[in-house]
């Protein structure tokens, strides 16, 4: 018989049978916990960003990068910086490429080295999106209080910090 703990719903996962036992389930209780607001806000922040600019989110990622590098960043830059691989990011600077955003700057000295940045109309659109953005995040976590926000921040920061150790 499935015993259900105080205060959590029948379909909580944390409430189910486990072959770990109890041993740990606060720590997979709090994984899921993470798991699934990172997968609610980021599923509603890539539905706005496509229905209000027509943009996925990992162009949005992309043009974030380059709007914090001026001067441009490599493919090997973009790549390392947004964890995917090369080729991932050389589809998505196409489409930003062919839509005007962005532009390929070859290397006076080593022509093989080509730099992306943003073009003035990506400056211009990003700012616009990033506006949207910030906004839509806030009304995202606005069921916190200042206050609230401030102790999760910390406590996330906490296990940031914990979890680079192991690195």
């Amino acid at each position: 018989m499935l015993k259900l703990d105080a205060g959590r719903p029948a379909g909580d996962p944390a409430t189910q049978a486990s072959p770990l036992g109890s041993e740990h389930r606060e720590e997979l209780r709090l994984w899921l916990r993470l798991l699934t607001c990172t997968t609610l806000v980021e599923s509603e922040v890539r539905r706005r960003l496509r229905a209000k600019f027509g943009l996925t989110l990992p162009r949005f990622d992309l043009m974030a990068q380059l709007d914090r590098a001026p001067d441009g960043l490599t493919l090997g830059d973009l790549s390392r910086r947004l964890m995917v691989s090369n080729g991932n990011v050389t589809g998505l600077v196409e489409r930003l490429a062919a839509s005007g955003q962005v532009e390929r700057v070859p290397n006076a000295i080593d022509r093989r080295v080509v730099r992306v940045r943003l073009t003035a109309a990506g400056r211009a659109a990003f700012a616009r999106m990033a506006r949207a953005h910030a906004g839509w995040i806030a009304e995202l976590l606005g069921g916190l209080t200042a206050e609230e926000g401030q102790v999760l921040i910390r406590l996330l920061d906490r296990l940031k910090h914990t979890l680079r150790e192991r690195e």
